[in-house]
């Protein structure tokens, strides 16, 4: 991915922060859509749809919609078909779980990524980043306890699954990256993935209600704000070092499921979300000091 920008470090790690609080209401505006009888498919569709406009005006004010030309049809393709997979997953992951845990789970795609890169990549892996993977399962186990938890184990593995494809994800758009701008590989799994929802929408949409179309309003912009600010941060400084801010998400789930729901995190999830946390930044660091087949998970275009 292109990381031509001006090097401004406080402004990118501003805006990404920013951009990670536009993820974490819409994770609680998708809690709030399930409670009120959504489904998940209905969910995923206007998600992607209310997007396509706002990313359309975005291009005009930079410069007119051949910004989103792209010559790469059937890549994209197959990125709306892997984004959606883990838009199912990372959707049913904050329904299914407290949004805390559901957060925390999240922040494992890191480890799968070093896992995805050693068999699909051929990577080879030092002991700093097995040494990651082996904390950050640590601390997964820790949250889910399974067999005997305060979490779901189905809700644990969905999230966890959600996180899996994150990490895939990220692979293939590491290749799309090679041609394709961020605002681009946004702009086509938009559209993308709106057109294969469709059907699945209209198998089991329903009469909404105005709370509702309020709900998928706000999915669809708050969403987008957090699409369009963390790509935006890329503009100001680089991905592994404004890639710190993504853990704030953990502040903002527990502050809203605390505020919205009255869920506050148990001991567990204290002692294994800093496991899980502290695997992705190791990671995140190796990658950055070795400089060789730099993996980042990357949000803003992977779906979340």
């Amino acid at each position: 991915m292109t990381e031509t920008h001006t090097d401004r470090p406080m402004l990118a790690l501003l805006v990404r922060l920013l951009g990670i609080m536009g993820f974490a209401v819409m994770a609680v505006l998708i809690k709030l859509a399930a409670e009120s009888g959504i489904h998940i498919a209905e969910l995923i569709f206007w998600r992607q749809f209310i997007s396509i406009p706002i990313l359309l005006a975005w291009a005009m004010m930079a410069g007119g919609v051949i910004l989103l030309k792209t010559r790469r049809p059937r890549a994209h393709g197959i990125r709306a078909i892997y984004g959606l997979a883990g838009m199912v997953c990372n959707f049913g992951g904050v329904i299914l779980l407290p949004l805390a845990e559901a957060t925390t789970l999240g922040f494992s795609a890191p480890i799968f990524a070093v896992l995805l890169s050693i068999i699909l990549l051929r990577e080879t892996v030092g002991i700093w980043r097995w040494s990651a993977v082996l904390a950050g399962f640590a601390g997964i186990v820790v949250i889910a306890q399974p067999g005997g938890g305060h979490i779901p184990l189905f809700g644990a593995m969905v999230a966890l699954g959600g996180a899996f494809m994150i990490a895939l994800i990220s692979i293939q758009i590491r290749d799309l990256g090679r041609t394709e701008k961020p605002m681009v590989i946004v702009f086509w799994f938009s559209v993308t993935s709106t057109i294969v929802a469709f059907p699945a929408m209209l198998w089991v949409s329903k009469s909404l209600t105005s709370y509702q179309w309020l709900l998928l309003l706000g999915i669809g912009l708050s969403g987008t704000w957090g699409q369009v600010l963390v790509t935006q941060a890329l503009r100001f400084g680089k991905v592994s070092s404004v890639i710190v801010m993504d853990y704030s998400n953990l502040i903002w789930a527990t502050l809203l499921g605390w505020l919205v729901f009255a869920t506050v995190p148990p001991a567990s999830t204290w002692v294994g979300a800093p496991l899980v946390i502290a695997a992705g930044v190791i990671i995140a660091w190796r990658e950055r000091v070795t400089s060789s087949h730099r993996f980042i998970v990357e949000k803003d275009v992977a779906g979340t």
